[in-house]
């Protein structure tokens, strides 16, 4: 992971200024001479820049990100806590971190910040900008704020806008984080257990119930306590407690909240049809989160768009789970649009 220090003050969408940002990124390949071989891959809610840890299958030498071919970039977001400015950083004008005093970020800060960083890298276009669930959010922000830079946008089970459906899961999540009186006291350690509960929540959108009927079924018909689903959700809930910080989990569904492109541009519909890029948008059947509908509707009111559908029993986490089908429907992607790198 490297790290960029923008020694500038940087100004969100909402007003607050932040003195000085760093922004935490991971980079695999070389930046050719016409600029021209730029994968630009936005992660999602608790994920980081390390595609190859979260996105295992993915990049790497005759992968579909293969950095022999590419220049692959990928930046931690704003807001997050694995490097870039976030909740967990030292405010310096109090000299402790932000914690519950963060100010409200939305997914266009998210890619002024993106932009930042590719200045700095020298980067000129990008072939491919790719994201899934809220990494879409920012993969569309970044087509319509910036047309003429993106060649092509992948958008994975995301959507044109936060639907009161993600919202209701989002306010539940902060519900049981608020419920977690260390969390509302503002410590810096606080929010454990609001977290871990609201992860617990978050799991339910992010899966099916075959897929808990199948891998949670219990064989033991005498069984009254111990049931190996709520034992699932403890420990996944356990897990994130260990790598993620509260503060940073409660900034990122409120900013996962503010998504919506047609703000100020006369509407969603309006707001599509300004995308120059090339556009596939990838559904995935038996997502709960973010139906196919949501990426229908992009496909429909988008200029040089394509849809395509993904069976899975996955949910919504498909798109990292079913890489070997993600990559075929990338590579005929490019196929069409004629971008493959030699």
């Amino acid at each position: 992971m490297k790290t960029l220090k923008y020694k500038q003050p940087f100004t969100t969408e909402t007003g607050t200024s932040l003195p000085s940002i760093e922004i935490a990124y991971n980079t695999w390949g070389k930046l050719n001479a016409g600029s021209d071989n730029v994968i630009w891959i936005c992660h999602a809610l608790t994920a980081n820049s390390d595609v190859e840890a979260w996105w295992p299958g993915m990049v790497g030498k005759g992968l579909l990100f293969d950095p022999e071919k590419y220049f692959i970039v990928c930046a931690n977001v704003l807001g997050s806590c694995y490097g870039t400015t976030g909740p967990a950083s030292v405010n310096q004008g109090t000299g402790n971190p932000w914690s519950a005093t963060f100010p409200l970020i939305t997914v266009r800060d998210l890619v002024n910040v993106h932009e930042i960083l590719r200045n700095h890298l020298g980067i000129k276009r990008i072939h491919t900008i790719i994201g899934a669930s809220i990494g879409g959010y920012q993969a569309l922000e970044y087509s319509i704020m910036f047309p003429d830079l993106i060649e092509r946008l992948i958008v994975l089970a995301s959507g044109a806008r936060q639907t009161p459906w993600a919202l209701a899961f989002s306010e539940s999540m902060r519900l049981a984080m608020r419920a977690d009186q260390t969390f509302v006291a503002g410590e810096h350690d606080g929010g454990k257990n609001g977290l871990k509960a609201a992860r617990s929540i978050a799991l339910l959108s992010y899966r099916t119930m075959e897929a808990y009927n199948k891998t949670q079924q219990e064989d033991n018909d005498d069984k009254l306590t111990s049931f190996r689903a709520a034992s699932y959700q403890a420990y996944q809930g356990e897990k994130l407690v260990k790598r993620f910080n509260p503060y940073s989990y409660w900034c990122l569904t409120c900013m996962s909240d503010t998504h919506n492109i047609g703000r100020g541009r006369g509407g969603v519909i309006n707001a599509l049809k300004s995308i120059k890029s090339e556009v596939l948008c990838v559904g995935i059947k038996s997502d709960l989160l973010f139906p196919t509908d949501d990426q229908k509707f992009i496909t429909a009111h988008t200029n040089n768009a394509e849809y395509v559908e993904i069976d899975s029993s996955f949910g919504h986490d498909g798109f990292l789970i079913e890489t070997a089908i993600v990559t075929e429907v990338v590579r005929r992607f490019w196929e069409k649009t004629q971008k493959i790198i030699k």
